[in-house]
């Protein structure tokens, strides 16, 4: 390009020098020789005047006393009647330039010639100045030349990197613009892509760390109740067992479904009115074997019946993690507690641990914050299900550790009216 670009413009700088630099040369040749001519024609008038004038003042007219009145160079012919012609300077050879025949009033002639090497000589010197002109105008067009497509070129090639960068995974934005509208817009235009790349790629990281997060433990549990089936030869514990690992099955697909579905659009939900104290009730058998085998328990207790709006699968994943972290991070009994706060149902879980550090505190639902060397993604993970379908999930205390996850309460319809029972599940 930048080639084409000094090729175009030399192409144009010499076409204008041809034209009017021909066109010049012609007119400076005419006006030189004009200006020749009419100055050995005035020559010859003043030549031709002073003759006149001796003659009236009867004074003596020679060669050797009008030789300093001609111009060196050339030569003059004075004839005078009756007198024998007088010749001044030397008579050039070649082709000159001759004036006119100046007539004095005592009928004198005046003739002057001029070697036409002068005008020849006055035509080089101006040849040689447009030239050099003309030499001056093709560097002077080379070099801006050079200047333009270095400013074209040199931003057609940061954006041609710009965009083999995102061909090869790298989105970050350059933001860097370059003086020319056009290609300002094209620099705009990949930036925005590259932002709209970064999202997309973040959201993929996310969504596959969320998914690996959130689905280690349902495959866990589900590969040891298949390890149970493998291992018996009751029929009754089989079907038991396939029933279990089949709706564990349906939880993990729930889970994927809802990963893919926050990954789309964090703010689409498909809450339903569902019972509280079977979400709980799964959770604490899924997590039951977890826990005897770590020597501690876990137990639930509080108001029963309650009926809550949300997604199903999206509560029994918060309670997950939160039980989880329970286990990994906490000690001692893991208890579930659900009361009744204003027009919402709360789920509180606590353990008996040393619970979250002071300095962490509200942090602890960042991504990739973690007091323990976990990946900190599960209960960041935990509060986008619960906000997603209007819910939230709080950390009440941190001193014990007693987090709490709030949803939309439906009362439930009584033939009278009292006070729910308060139970404790072991």
């Amino acid at each position: 390009m930048r080639r084409r670009l000094i090729q175009s413009t030399l192409a144009v700088v010499l076409v204008v020098i041809a034209v009017f630099g021909v066109s010049l040369v012609i007119v400076e040749t005419r006006t030189i020789s004009a200006s020749a001519q009419e100055r050995v024609d005035l020559e010859a008038l003043r030549l031709a005047s002073i003759v006149d004038s001796r003659i009236l003042g009867d004074e003596q007219i020679s060669a050797e006393i009008l030789e300093d009145q001609v111009t060196d160079e050339r030569y003059a012919l004075v004839e005078i009647p009756g007198r024998d012609p007088i010749e001044i300077g030397t008579k050039p050879s070649g082709r000159v330039i001759q004036s006119e025949e100046a007539r004095g009033e005592e009928g004198e002639t005046v003739t002057v010639e001029e070697p036409r090497s002068s005008v020849t000589r006055e035509v080089g010197r101006t040849f040689l100045i447009i030239g050099a002109v003309a030499l001056l105008a093709v560097i002077a067009a080379v070099l801006l030349a050079v200047r333009q497509a270095n400013r074209l070129a040199s931003p057609l090639t940061d954006l041609a990197e710009t965009a083999e960068r995102l061909g090869s995974g790298d989105p970050r934005p350059r933001h860097k613009r370059y003086g020319v509208p056009e290609l300002d817009r094209v620099a705009d235009v990949l930036d925005s892509s590259a932002e709209r790349i970064a999202r997309m790629l973040t959201a993929e990281r996310r969504l596959a760390a969320d998914a690996s997060h959130q689905l280690r433990t349902p495959l866990t549990a589900l590969s040891m109740r298949l390890e149970e089936i493998t291992l018996t030869d009751d029929p009754d514990t089989v079907k038991e067992e396939a029933t279990i690992a089949l709706g564990q099955v349906e939880r993990l697909t729930d889970v994927v479904q809802r990963l893919l579905t926050n990954s789309r659009d964090p703010r689409t939900g498909s809450a339903v009115t569902f019972d509280l104290d079977e979400v709980i009730n799964q959770q604490l058998a899924e997590w039951r074997p977890a826990y005897r085998s770590a020597g501690r328990a876990i137990v639930s207790s509080g108001k029963r019946h309650l009926q809550a709006v949300g997604t199903p699968g999206a509560v029994a994943q918060v309670l997950a993690a939160l039980i989880e972290n329970s286990l990994m991070h906490g000690g001692g009994t893991v208890a579930l507690r659900t009361r009744v706060t204003g027009n919402q149902a709360v789920v509180e879980v606590t353990d008996e641990g040393e619970g979250v550090p002071a300095e962490l505190g509200a942090r602890i639902f960042e991504r990739a914050i973690s007091g323990q060397n976990s990946t900190g993604i599960g209960l960041a993970v935990a509060r986008d299900l619960a906000e997603a379908d209007g819910g939230r999930l709080e950390m009440l205390q941190a001193q014990p550790p007693v987090f709490g996850l709030f949803l939309s309460r439906t009362p439930k319809k009584r033939a009278s009216a009292g006070q729910e029972p308060e139970q404790t599940v072991r």
